[in-house]
């Protein structure tokens, strides 16, 4: 039993996991984004450039803004420690709204 234990962990040990990350902050005065995602042990999660891309733009632009620009390294925090070990990262990808949107004019 315990050496399947062990081959299993072995075996999801480098495994990687794409991850849709949601909107878990941001500032509409400085045109900031914040987005998240969990990273459990022994996966590497990564986000989706493109879908992360996306869901920054689309809360930019509902803000006014025209993009969203990628800014800064990925912070991770631990959000579950048992013991020494970290169980769970949270993730947060910064982005930059650029630009203003000109919103449609009806009757023009």
């Amino acid at each position: 039993m315990r050496n399947a234990i062990l081959l299993a962990a072995l075996l999801l040990a480098g495994c990687t996991l794409t991850k849709d990350p949601e909107v878990v902050g941001g500032n509409k005065l400085t045109g900031m984004v914040r987005l998240g995602f969990s990273d459990p042990a022994l996966f590497d999660a990564k986000a989706d450039p493109y879908l992360a891309q996306a869901t920054a733009t689309r809360q930019c632009q509902e803000w006014g803004f025209a993009t969203a620009e990628g800014y800064g390294q990925p912070i991770k925090t631990c959000s579950v420690i048992s013991g020494t070990q970290c169980l769970n990262e949270s993730v947060i990808l910064e982005y930059q709204c650029r630009g203003f949107a000109i919103p449609p004019h009806s009757g023009w």
